[in-house]
């Protein structure tokens, strides 16, 4: 059961990242989920660089979280990430949800960085 859930997941996924490419000035807003986690990263997918990222566990968010595995850590991460890329001038961005469902933890970093100044 847990194997079919990880292969939907990878279908998904691939199926996402053959529409989406990230670019310097529009970079791909990367988001990982683990069972303890959150990270996301801005790519640069014409060089195959990371811009900048942060996660759940970055310094800035130890101890303002409770939790990091819930949707208020998701939410503080969304907050974070669009402050570090407004501050490289970055106010668009495309999102890659990774084959997750746009739901719960994802769809909360999503929102918070786009209360934050971010367009996607």
């Amino acid at each position: 059961m847990k194997t079919d859930k990880k292969i939907a997941q990878k279908k998904r996924h691939i199926r996402i990242r053959k529409k989406i490419f990230g670019t310097m000035n529009v970079p791909r807003l990367c988001v990982f989920r683990s069972q303890k986690h959150i990270s996301v990263q801005a790519v640069d997918d014409e060089t195959g660089k990371v811009i900048t990222g942060c996660a759940t566990y970055s310094p800035e968010l130890k101890g303002k979280l409770t939790s990091t595995k819930n949707i208020s850590a998701a939410k503080a991460l969304g907050e974070l990430m669009a402050k570090k890329l407004l501050k490289k001038e970055i106010i668009k961005v495309v999102f890659d949800r990774s084959g997750y469902l746009y739901h719960g933890r994802i769809k909360e970093l999503a929102d918070s960085a786009r209360n934050a100044g971010l367009k996607f």
